[in-house]
């Protein structure tokens, strides 16, 4: 793939640029923009005082955004393109391929726009799915079928995040797939993954707080013995679920047996990948937020938002709702603070939850709508997703 200026691109739309404008500002050709944004020339550099101006970054900001950088595939070693010709021989190693390169995919997700990993992502569900149905019986294909539900319920949160978080049935039917191959597999994690998976759909996307609970607690039972992660995790989501429908002693409860369950994870944990230190922070945070505990919540989200630099997608979350917090709280100034540094991480991850989060922000905020940082801010939004 040509190499190009992705951070450089982004940062132009994000300041509400289109190539044709930027070069007028900067009075030089279109062309020479685009040339810029390619990597085949870079700004003198006396013109590049003023074009971070223009861009609204220092000059050091503006020579990282200049870095060329491909948009790197997942690497298909030969080992792997001889069993996609010859499946029966399909064997560990391969298996072990896939793997690391479904964890390469996992590892970008929280880095960068869910649209732009869709195609790699698909491919590689491809392969998975080919091999696991021609992998020789036994051990082999086991590993393979462990790795389908993994990669299907993956695809699942691909679509529904690139999606922003509308279209459940495509993502609920790659949780089914999941789901059926995890029970077949008796493989309880798998199966507790998929469930929990389909749970965010309800309580996030559909807004059935009933039926999130009920899946929350579905996976729970189904992990109890085999997985801390998947239990604690589903415990938080329950709690959760709890918060949503007023229930304070019960979100309460769940919130305590999650603690308990994640205190017990360990690196034997088959879902020990799934968790993060930052987990329960974050969804805490978010329950004392909607049953009004803003106190509470601030404490949480703060601390949560510290941990996250390196998660772009799940630190936009935690920042909208913590403008959310003090929206509520009556504290303009630091709700402002929070809501443009959510902006600022949405801007590269366009995630699906932090962006109806910010935009719940951004009706909320209209309180204050008379107040010229108010305008800004929402401003600022706006330019960011008509530069989309």
């Amino acid at each position: 793939m040509a190499l190009k200026r992705h951070g450089f691109v982004r940062r132009r739309r994000a300041v509400g640029f289109t190539q044709e404008s930027l070069a007028e500002a900067m009075n030089v050709e279109r062309s020479t923009v685009s040339r810029w944004e390619s990597g085949k020339v870079s700004p003198q550099p006396y013109i590049r005082p003023r074009l971070a101006a223009v861009l609204c970054v220092s000059v050091e900001e503006l020579s990282d955004l200049l870095a060329v950088t491909p948009e790197a595939e997942v690497p298909s070693t030969e080992r792997t393109r001889y069993a996609m010709q010859n499946p029966s021989r399909v064997d560990l190693v391969v298996v072990a391929e896939l793997r690391d390169g479904m964890q390469t995919l996992a590892e970008r997700y929280d880095r960068m726009p869910s649209t732009t990993l869709l195609a790699q992502a698909g491919r590689h569900a491809g392969q998975v799915a080919f091999l696991a149905e021609e992998a020789p019986a036994g051990r082999v294909q086991r590993e393979m079928r462990v790795l389908q539900a993994d990669s299907a319920t993956f695809m699942g949160q691909l679509v529904w995040d690139a999606s922003q978080r509308h279209d459940h049935s495509t993502a609920r039917s790659y949780y089914a797939q999941s789901l059926e191959v995890g029970r077949h597999l008796r493989d309880r994690t798998a199966e507790g993954h998929a469930l929990l998976r389909t749970c965010y759909v309800a309580l996030y996307g559909a807004n059935d707080y009933r039926e999130a609970l009920d899946l929350a607690l579905e996976t729970a039972r189904t992990t109890r013995y085999t997985s801390h992660v998947v239990t604690g995790l589903a415990m938080l989501h329950a709690a959760e679920a709890h918060a949503f429908l007023g229930e304070g002693r019960e979100c309460e409860r769940a919130l305590a047996g999650a603690e308990r369950h994640l205190d017990q994870a360990n690196s034997a944990d088959a879902a020990h990948e799934l968790l993060s230190p930052t987990h329960f922070g974050r969804l805490a945070g978010s329950c004392y937020l909607t049953l009004g505990d803003y106190r509470k919540a601030q404490r949480l989200l703060e601390d949560t938002a510290v941990g996250l630099q390196d998660r772009r997608k799940s630190r936009a979350i935690v920042l909208g709702n913590l403008s959310l917090c003090w929206i509520r709280a009556g504290d303009l100034d630091a709700a402002l603070v929070a809501f443009m540094d959510a902006v600022d991480e949405l801007q590269g991850t366009r995630g699906g939850g932090a962006m109806n989060i910010i935009f719940r922000a951004a009706r909320e905020l209209r309180a204050w709508r008379s107040e010229p940082a108010v305008q800004e801010a929402q401003d600022r939004l706006m330019a960011l997703m008509e530069a989309a």
